[in-house]
């Protein structure tokens, strides 16, 4: 078996599989050590702005490449859109949100890294994972004069080829040699981007899978003041 057919077609299942797995069964057996461990109280230095920053930089590129790459090409252009304007879209979209989550994410890796109550209190795997989610940033922004390129060839071919593939994994029918025409920095986005997946269950990013949003909706509690009767 060939490195590009290993890691095209049969590392992704692997991720996949240990995502599901490894997520459910921590679940199940260690519901403790099912939080966002956030280390506010200890440092709250710039933490709004970072925090912000990286978590609406970071969402807002996962819902990107959902949309560009899961979602059916017909759609798009269903809505009136061409490809040509679809890989626009996804690049000015790519450097507003990828720019919003490397000005936050640095500032928490450095906090992370320098702050001497930080690293006494963090667990070992939480610098592994700021590190890797920012080596992923930036292997994705790395792409981005690369897509200028061919967008301004009028040449959405890497695009679609990247679509195609991210759909012949999901169907369970993978095709790696979509990728072998792409240029290498794409694989390597892809690569350390799969690899989020197979760290994820072991990390605090479990948190996304239990996220809150029923609190935005919550009922109004009404809080009562007890007073003793004179």
């Amino acid at each position: 078996m060939s490195l590009m057919k290993f890691l095209f077609a049969v590392y992704p299942y692997i991720c996949l599989t240990i995502f599901v797995v490894a997520s459910w069964i921590r679940f199940d057996y260690q519901q403790y050590t099912w939080k966002t461990d956030s280390s506010m109280l200890l440092s709250k230095k710039s933490m709004v702005v970072a925090s912000n920053f990286f978590h609406i930089g970071i969402l807002s590129i996962f819902g990107g490449h959902f949309a560009g790459l899961v979602l059916p090409h017909g759609l798009w252009l269903g809505l009136g859109i061409s490809d040509m304007t679809h890989q626009w879209i996804a690049i000015i979209a790519g450097i507003v949100f990828g720019l919003m989550c490397l000005i936050g994410g640095a500032m928490l890796w450095s906090r992370r890294m320098f702050n001497p109550r930080i690293r006494a209190t963090g667990r070992k795997n939480d610098m592994l994972v700021i590190s890797w989610l920012m080596v992923t940033l930036l292997l994705g922004l790395s792409t981005v004069p690369f897509s200028i390129g061919h967008a301004n060839n009028n040449d959405p071919s890497v695009m679609l080829a990247l679509a195609d593939w991210v759909k012949s994994i999901l169907v369970l029918n993978p095709q790696p040699e979509l990728l072998e025409a792409v240029d290498p920095i794409f694989r390597a986005h892809i690569f350390f981007g799969m690899t989020v997946f197979l760290i994820f269950p072991f990390t605090r990013l479990v948190h996304i899978l239990t996220a809150p949003l029923s609190y935005v909706g919550r009922a109004y509690q009404i809080v009562r003041t007890k007073r003793r009767a004179a």
